[in-house]
């Protein structure tokens, strides 16, 4: 399994546009490759602040695609780059930032109730 993580870092002058990229962008990506094989689930986060109250979190957004290979995602990806990155300019003047992830998964100990 591989996470691909697309950021987009806040920068002086930068802008992202939320809905956007929610309403509309998402949903065109999603319409070319949901239909292709590996495809495991997607998240989007929108800056909700940073460590200090009133600030910024690092980045405007984070998307992040869960794939079962990378193999796959280049695949399902690969012929609509161009009109993906086509429409970056509709929704932010930030640099997509690429990166992809291996997920490790860790032992989480068992809850209980105390009632």
């Amino acid at each position: 399994m591989i996470v691909i993580q697309i950021s987009y870092a806040h920068a002086p002058g930068g802008w992202f546009d939320m809905d956007y990229y929610a309403q509309q962008h998402l949903p065109m990506v999603l319409a070319r490759v949901a239909d292709q094989p590996g495809l495991l689930g997607v998240t989007v986060e929108a800056d909700a602040g940073g460590e200090a109250p009133g600030s910024q979190a690092p980045e405007a957004a984070i998307c992040r695609f869960t794939y079962t290979s990378r193999a796959a995602f280049d695949a399902a990806f690969a012929p609509h780059w161009a009109e993906i990155e086509a429409d970056v300019p509709n929704y932010t003047n930030l640099a997509p930032v690429l990166a992809y992830y291996a997920p490790v998964s860790l032992p989480v100990a068992e809850r209980t109730s105390k009632s």
